[in-house]
């Protein structure tokens, strides 16, 4: 078992998340410290080598280790905590491991989606999002007895703590408009909602993580930004809508 364990954190980083949920699938007691990364403590610089969240300061024997990079603080917790979230089977773990790499290309693609300054770069960035997703329903379709709620089925993996905080936009989305990037993929949509539940991915972000993100993207400059604007003002009591 590691040390102290000290999640160095944003409000709204995904990253941050998916090492929030592995340590809470885990057990493993930890305090969280977050940073606004607009204003970047001077502490904060002198241990953070890219400059990014999340990191993990590690305090064992009176000695303090700082691991960046969410994919080696995962891999780092697999190896020194119990309960391991990774298949045994070698062959599964690479597979796991590579589907991590898919979450990370997805996110990716969710910040492309919200930061597109045109309609049609909107567009264009929501089909190759529901793309990924059609790939990803087939991923769960090719499954050879899955049966349980989960990536693999029945056992909660890092997969999931990966895909957890990626749906999780989602449901920010859904209050916005319906941009139809999950239609046609039942799979994908069934994982969402189990995953929604789970103790672990509900408690990695504040209660207030909803109305951070919607002011996040609101104030972005995008095009979706456009688009939440119009909603508000559909949406809002008429004697303020004539103001």
């Amino acid at each position: 078992m590691a040390g102290k364990l000290v999640l160095v954190s944003h409000h709204l980083c995904p990253y941050v998340q998916r090492a929030a949920i592995s340590l809470a699938e885990k057990g493993v007691p930890f305090e969280r410290v977050d940073i606004d990364l607009a204003n970047k403590p001077d502490w904060f610089k002198a241990i953070s080598p890219l400059g990014k969240v999340p990191l993990l300061r590690v305090q064992r024997n009176g000695e303090e280790t700082v691991i960046f990079e969410s994919a080696v603080i995962l891999e780092f917790l697999e190896e020194t905590e119990t309960n391991p979230l990774h298949p045994a089977d070698p062959y599964a773990r690479a597979r796991h491991r590579a589907w991590i790499e898919y979450g990370s290309a997805t996110v990716n693609a969710i910040g492309r989606f919200y930061s597109a300054s045109t309609e049609a770069g909107f567009l264009a960035e929501s089909g190759a999002l529901s793309e990924m997703f059609d790939r990803l329903e087939t991923e769960l379709a090719g499954e050879t007895g899955r049966t349980g709620p989960w990536f693999a089925g029945e056992r909660f993996s890092l997969v999931d703590a990966v895909y957890g905080p990626i749906f999780r936009y989602f449901d920010t989305f859904d209050r916005i408009g319906d941009f139809g990037i999950l239609d046609g993929k039942p799979l994908v949509r069934a994982w969402r909602q189990a995953l929604s539940e789970r103790p672990s991915i509900k408690h990695a972000v504040a209660q207030n993580y909803p109305q951070r993100l919607h002011a996040f993207l609101r104030a972005k400059g995008s095009y979706l930004s456009t688009v939440i604007g119009q909603y508000e003002l559909a949406n809002a009591p008429r004697s303020a809508r004539s103001v």
